[in-house]
């Protein structure tokens, strides 16, 4: 259960770190409105908070949650912008991922 519980925190934290970045990159990038920064400045400063719930160090759970960053941000690309991710791209996320695996859940 608590494997469970910290690969949660991880795509919690994912949702939130990419999606505010998103929003900054729709204001910036696309010319929406200020309040698309206000808004992902804001969940980004969620972000933040997110990772503090891992049972971990804080140079583990960010070395690890690389890991789940580029996976999550690969299926984000696919599912919010359309982009279909390549044999080369799943490959590299699945390598991340076991890093995530070994980083985080190896015993010790």
């Amino acid at each position: 259960m608590d494997y469970l519980k910290s690969l949660g925190y991880f795509v919690l934290a994912g949702i939130f770190e990419i999606g505010g970045g998103y929003l900054i990159w729709l204001w910036l990038r696309e010319g929406k409105g200020l309040h698309y920064a206000i808004i992902g400045a804001v969940v980004l400063v969620l972000y933040g908070v997110i990772p503090t719930l891992q049972p971990a160090s804080f140079g583990r759970v960010y070395a690890a949650y690389g890991g789940v960053f580029i996976a999550l941000s690969l299926l984000w690309g696919w599912a919010i912008e359309g982009v279909i991710p390549d044999h080369f791209d799943l490959i590299g996320g699945a390598i991340a991922l076991i890093g995530v695996g070994v980083i985080m859940y190896a015993p010790r």
